[in-house]
């Protein structure tokens, strides 16, 4: 420990995240990657961006993808905000709207980075415990709080909250902002997108991470209203006036207007999960149902943990985390049909074994 760190950075825990093999070979199911290239349209448009402007600084308002986006959900240019990655978004919603002294809410099983942000900022938090069956319980979030924030899909669980549990908790909080982080919406949820010109407290982040294939571009959005993304920018300029370069904001733009590619393939990583799902129910695993582009199992006669040790040994990639009511848990992202197909035939080897 450093001498020089200061009180807040000598106690905090870091977000841990997955594994990025440095060697070849392995079968990666840990970070919740897409398996399918983004559109040629993308990587066209950041050729063309590298040929020609680098030595400029990017646009600071983001405005080509703010009129993307905005087309794309039907809202203006100014109730969309844009940073680098929805992490980032995540931590300018905590410093813009969540203050010490006020409990926010979160649930107790969920992404980790939220417990991280209200350490760095000091913000008192109330854990929601979720259900017996991995659901998030919509009346925990029904009583005085600073603010709420809820990932729809859950992670590591994959379970989505249909979109009218939604409503009833932004109902019961118009004093204080309601945060949902769906990083996973696009693979067979419900957005809550279309709900903001209703709900004034309401912030929608996204990420073009999963769905658009672009997790090493780093490019997330917010949807909401004229104050939120108001705040959202007074923090961000506060911070950094150019939070995404201009390679990252051609891609984007394209990702989000090139519709037929993105269809296609988050119809793939569908299909391929369903069928996953009934192929690891079939040999005795408990699979949550799924609504993101990962599954969260469990297997009764084999530990979690020996079957990620062993998994890796078979150079199979996926997510373990030794944490009370997830430490018999695997969350697997979901990759191509051949990839799944050699998880499938990993796991039935070292439970018949």
């Amino acid at each position: 420990m450093s001498r020089y760190w200061n009180s807040t950075v000598k106690c905090i825990e870091p977000y841990a995240p997955g594994e990025q093999p440095k060697e070849c070979g392995f079968i990666k199911l840990n970070t919740n990657e897409n398996p399918y290239p983004p559109s040629p349209r993308v990587t066209e448009a950041i050729k063309a961006a590298a040929a020609q402007t680098l030595r400029l600084y990017p646009d600071p308002s983001c405005d080509a993808l703010k009129s993307a986006v905005g087309a794309y959900y039907k809202q203006p240019m100014e109730r969309v905000f844009i940073g680098n990655g929805s992490d980032e978004i995540l931590a300018f919603a905590f410093m813009a709207f969540f203050e010490q002294g006020r409990k926010i809410l979160f649930p107790d099983i969920t992404y980790s980075f939220y417990k991280v942000y209200c350490a760095l900022l000091h913000i008192d938090y109330e854990l929601v415990p979720l259900d017996d069956d991995f659901g998030v319980p919509v009346e925990g979030f029904l009583k005085k709080n600073g603010g709420v924030v809820i990932p729809n899909p859950n992670a590591p669980t994959a379970k989505c909250m249909p979109l009218e549990s939604v409503r009833k908790i932004l109902d019961c909080n118009s004093d204080s902002v309601v945060v949902i982080d769906e990083a996973y919406i696009d693979f067979g949820g419900e957005s809550a997108a279309g709900l903001v010109n209703d709900y004034p407290n309401l912030l929608v982040v996204m990420t073009l991470s999963k769905s658009r294939s672009l997790a090493g571009l780093r490019v997330g959005f917010a949807l909401g209203s004229g104050e939120l993304i108001e705040g959202l920018e007074r923090v961000k300029n506060s911070f950094n006036s150019y939070t995404i370069d201009r390679l990252a904001l051609a891609g984007a733009v394209e990702a989000i207007r090139d519709e037929d590619h993105f269809n296609e393939t988050r119809r793939k990583i569908i299909e391929t999960r369903e069928k996953t799902v009934a192929r690891v129910r079939e040999i005795g695993f408990y699979a949550t149902d799924s609504k993101a582009n990962f599954i969260f199992i469990s297997h009764p006669k084999v530990h979690a943990s020996e079957l990620f040790r062993r998994l890796r040994e078979k150079k199979i990639l996926v997510r373990y985390f030794d944490r009370p009511r997830l430490d018999n848990y695997l969350r697997v992202t979901i990759g191509t049909d051949g990839e799944m197909e050699e998880f499938i035939k990993a796991v039935k080897r070292i439970i018949e074994g």
